[in-house]
């Protein structure tokens, strides 16, 4: 059910003491004996607040050390380049890193004290660097950020030399060494920050990732059109981004909003009646919605979250896209509109988005390559050029360069926002009004998503599940085609449950950081027959746990 002030603008009230928040950051000390308070990396790094003694002074300068020794263990000698969104606590966990990265010896290549940095720009200037570079001088990266977490949090990952999110072996190396430090800080050296910052190599992240652009989107295309676009950095790392892309390829582009607050006071809240900067949510980007609906003349409407590693999707004619509808259209005209990428390129989903992609991948004559949650799962189809597209339903994805080179290995939210107004332009359609056309063809399918109650033990259960231990022969009144614990893509475990039907499907995941796992679920046939699939799966997975 959603807040009762949800979709409203924040009030006093709603915002954080950004002090505070800071004053945590080093004044609080985690217990290493606390599974709360120990480092956890999830598919995006490490996340957490100051204020629940989640994300302090200590876990970053452990967490850095860990990854000094991790890229020391794995060769990894050249520089690391380093990023900052715009949460309060981002800029304290970029200096202690810088600490601990300078007295290790390590080379850091980062923006200014006062520059913001997108995560797709990090994993742009990894690639570059890493494309010609010698073996002594491969390069990997951290980013720090919680993404679209809301403005209390901090978070932190590792990038390491393919650019792209860290697998699991390297995330579970880096957190139980980081766990280890936790007991015993005096391990780690550091450098006070007013000498270290002078030692850093200022990096033009800002330049050198719009000048490349035009190797990914076709801007000319954009400019000529006159595609008038309003985008909205939500106070994020794409703040300067947009305004550049804009002068310097000729855009009719408007930064919607050029603020930069650590409390996102301009924010409207979210379902939850959160502040949270998530781009793909009604109600956190009502502000934008809601100009396209009072006639702010925008052909295409776009939002990022703070990181800029999702896009959020607003159109004329239909407001804000839901996501899996934006990846199938993008999907559709890429694969149509990219002659540089090979003819065998597939199809990257991960296994909880729309079966939609499903049917446009098979329009193409393309495979499909469905693979776990994680983008991290499509960094080897995109740096091969097998896979030409990789998106997952929360709103992030990536492409291939022009060419069928590699651009990100990581999320691009500026990169499928621009590609919006390619779109627009090449076609003569907005993304909605191509959906539209793909819903007449193969029918309009309900798509949600919903928590189900379930202790730690349940969800380490559901996350080891055999498909075996599904009984079930019938879902909703349908017959079961597949369960699947494993992903068709890749066979890589998928960390919980996938059912499917011919008209219907759901998936069972254990959230990492809620006593909840979370059920998604799509039927072909309405939102009648939705509820029936997401109550058949509570019962499938209960009786499974």
């Amino acid at each position: 059910m959603a807040h009762p002030r949800a979709g409203t603008p924040a009030l006093p009230q709603d915002l954080i003491d950004v002090d505070a928040v800071v004053g945590a950051y080093y004044d609080r000390r985690p217990d290493p004996a606390d599974p709360d308070q120990q480092v956890v990396f999830g598919t995006s790094g490490h996340r957490g607040s100051s204020l629940d003694t989640a994300f302090n002074e200590a876990h970053i300068a452990a967490t850095t050390q860990a990854i000094v020794e991790y890229r020391a263990g794995q060769g990894i000698t050249g520089p690391l380049y380093l990023g900052k969104d715009t949460h309060a606590l981002s800029l304290p966990a970029w200096k202690t890193a810088i600490e601990v990265l300078h007295a290790a010896g390590v080379t850091v290549l980062c923006e200014q004290d006062d520059q913001f940095t997108p995560t797709p720009a990090v994993s742009r200037a990894i690639i570059n660097h890493n494309r010609d570079a010698a073996p002594a001088e491969i390069a990997d990266g951290i980013v720090v950020t919680p993404s679209h977490n809301p403005p209390r949090d901090g978070g932190f990952k590792y990038n390491p030399p393919h650019g792209g999110p860290a697998d699991s072996d390297a995330t579970k190396a880096i957190a139980a060494r980081a766990n280890e430090l936790l007991g015993d800080l005096s391990a780690i050296k550091r450098t006070g920050f007013e000498h270290a910052i002078t030692e850093v190599t200022r990096y033009d992240y800002l330049g050198r990732y719009v000048a490349d652009l035009a190797l990914a989107v076709d801007l000319e295309a954009i400019k000529n059109a006159g595609v008038r676009i309003g985008a909205d950095p939500l106070g994020g790392a794409s703040v300067e981004y947009w305004g550049r892309i804009g002068d310097q390829y000729g855009l009719d582009l408007t930064v919607v909003n050029p603020e930069v607050d650590p409390r996102w006071s301009f924010m409207t809240l979210d379902t939850d009646g959160k502040i949270r900067m998530d781009c793909s949510s009604p109600n956190a980007m009502a502000s934008l919605i809601n100009k396209l609906a009072d006639g702010a003349g925008y052909d295409i409407a776009t939002g990022n979250d703070a990181d800029s590693d999702r896009h959020g999707i607003v159109t004329p004619d239909a407001g804000l896209m839901n996501p899996n509808h934006y990846l199938a259209v993008a999907i559709g005209y890429l694969y149509a509109h990219r002659d540089g990428w090979r003819g065998d390129a597939g199809v990257g989903k991960t296994l909880v988005s729309s079966s939609m992609i499903d049917k446009v991948a098979a329009d193409l004559g393309r495979t499909l390559v469905e693979v776990p949650v994680g983008f991290k799962w499509f960094v080897d189809g995109l740096r091969s050029g097998a896979v030409g597209f990789g998106g997952e339903e929360s709103a992030g994805a990536s492409f291939l360069a022009r060419d069928g080179s590699t651009w990100t290995t990581d999320k691009d939210g500026i990169l499928l926002a621009l590609l919006a107004s390619e779109i627009q332009a090449v076609t003569g359609k907005s993304p909605s009004q191509h959906y539209a056309a793909l819903e007449a063809e193969h029918g309009s399918p309900a798509y949600a998503r919903v928590d189900a109650p379930a202790d730690r033990e349940q969800k380490a259960k559901l996350a080891a599940l055999d498909a075996d231990a599904i009984t079930a022969t019938e879902l909703a009144g349908d017959k079961i085609t597949a369960v699947l614990t494993k992903a068709p893509g890749n066979d890589a475990p998928i960390g919980g449950l996938k059912v499917t039907t011919d008209s219907a499907w759901f998936a069972a995941r254990p959230s990492g950081t809620e006593d909840v796992y979370k059920i998604y679920a799509e039927s072909f046939r309405g939102q009648d027959h939705l509820a029936q699939v997401q109550d058949a799966a509570r019962e499938v997975v209960n009786a499974a746990l």
